[in-house]
């Protein structure tokens, strides 16, 4: 079954069409509390519990790579190196053109005010593995990580059969600066760097996507205290298409987000309905050779294509459903982004694929999924630090805002507050 076409829906029916594919919310929730309540109460033997309950995988240690000497790579093959580098430093590049001055602002002669930044001490690093060992996000966040300075980076990613974790994801640990690696995934993950364990450390603050149950499971951090980066769920992309678009373009981009998971979902909205058709008959073509054409073909059952009367509709639609990949393979994609309102990521023009950005391009993969782009950046380099205000008042200063400090304070009867000005004032006047 092939996605399904809606033709000129109302508006009024478009959120019911923005709607995601969703695990019954109560059932995600049971199994969430339960597995962060034994990791709390049992630590690692929940972990290792877990591993073998979830994964099959019976493991004997939590830590099987205890150090990562670039011999250990043999298996990672010379054009992936590369390539993995070169990603690298587009990544490095990018994000450190986000560090930011540190500004003083006079706000009134004599009071000085800034911002200067701290890195997040401790952070862990969720990397996605089972049927695709996401590699490249040890990338998009580990390279941050270190342009930020965090001072420990940990990393847990699912383990393979055997309880060894993918080479590739171990190269990309050690060229971005992980501190230390951890072979379990899922739940658990989430809950041993929330709460601790008596190998795993506890974070401050947990990045990386994840299926729903990771999704849910970091939102359990959050109510324990542990910060996060964003939701970062199934992933999704929303492509806008015309007559000038190539179906081909289209339909590999709908399929390479298909291919994450079966409970991805992929959207098409288009002015034409002959490009459309075009599109769906490209996707039966390029499905059939495709090794995860099983998974991508769940995912497409669940996702739609929308015909819609013109194309600032389809961005007012696209706004509506808020997508983590946004792209605009439009004749005039440079002038619609303007209207873009909420998006993870968008990608402008044909030849702007949304395999690029999650590669190579340098912007960061790790995004809002799930239509939390309406109120959630994606990860930057901002997201590894904490903006600290400082402000130094001189005698001059406080005689400038003193007066309205205390008129403030005892409005709202707060006469501690105004006393600690009027104290200085009073002393000020006898020197």
């Amino acid at each position: 079954m092939m996605m399904k076409t809606i033709l000129y829906p109302e508006p009024s029916n478009w959120a019911a069409l923005s709607l995601r594919p969703q695990k019954e919310a109560a059932d995600l929730d049971s199994i969430v509390r339960n597995v962060f309540d034994a990791v709390k109460r049992k630590g690692d033997e929940a972990l290792l519990h877990y591993t073998l309950k979830f994964d099959g995988v019976k493991l004997s240690s939590l830590t099987p790579e205890k150090s990562l000497p670039e011999s250990c790579f043999t298996s990672v093959s010379p054009a992936l190196r590369e390539a993995i580098r070169l990603s690298a430093g587009n990544i490095e590049l990018f994000h450190s053109s986000q560090k930011d001055d540190v500004k003083v602002v006079e706000t009134s002669p004599g009071v000085f005010c800034r911002t200067e930044s701290r890195p997040v001490e401790k952070v862990g690093l969720y990397i996605p593995g089972g049927t695709a060992p996401l590699f490249s996000t040890v990338l998009m966040l580990a390279i941050p990580a270190r342009l930020a300075g965090c001072r420990e980076v940990i990393l847990c990613t699912p383990p393979r059969a055997d309880g060894s974790i993918d080479p590739s994801i171990l190269y990309a640990a050690m060229i971005t600066g992980v501190t230390s690696i951890y072979n379990i995934g899922g739940i658990q993950a989430i809950a041993a760097m929330t709460f601790g364990t008596e190998t795993v450390p506890a974070v401050y603050k947990i990045f990386g996507p994840g299926n729903q149950y990771v999704t849910a499971a970091k939102q359990e951090a959050t109510r324990a205290g542990v910060a996060i980066d964003l939701p970062a769920g199934p992933s999704e992309v929303l492509v806008i298409a015309d007559s000038t678009s190539n179906p081909e373009f289209v339909a590999a981009d709908l399929l390479s987000q298909a291919e994450h998971g079966e409970d991805s979902q992929v959207m098409l909205v288009s002015t034409d309905v002959a490009v459309v058709e075009k599109v769906l008959l490209a996707l039966e073509r390029e499905l059939a050779w495709l090794p995860r054409r099983t998974i991508a073909a769940t995912a497409l059952e669940k996702s739609r294509a929308v015909i819609l009367a013109s194309h600032d509709e389809c961005i007012s639609f696209s706004n509506m459903y808020a997508p983590e990949h946004l792209i605009i393979a439009t004749e005039n994609a440079a002038d619609l982004v303007g209207g873009v309102m909420n998006a993870g990521s968008v990608f402008l023009g044909q030849y702007s694929c949304e395999s690029a950005g999650d590669y190579a391009s340098g912007t960061n993969h790790t995004l809002p999924t799930g239509g939390f782009a309406r109120s959630y950046s994606g990860v930057s380099l901002q997201s590894f630090i904490k903006r600290i205000t400082i402000q130094e008042v001189s005698p001059a200063g406080l005689k400038n805002i003193g007066q309205a400090v205390i008129t403030m304070a005892a409005e709202e009867g707060l006469e501690a507050h105004a006393e600690a000005v009027r104290t200085r004032l009073n002393f000020l006047r006898y020197v």
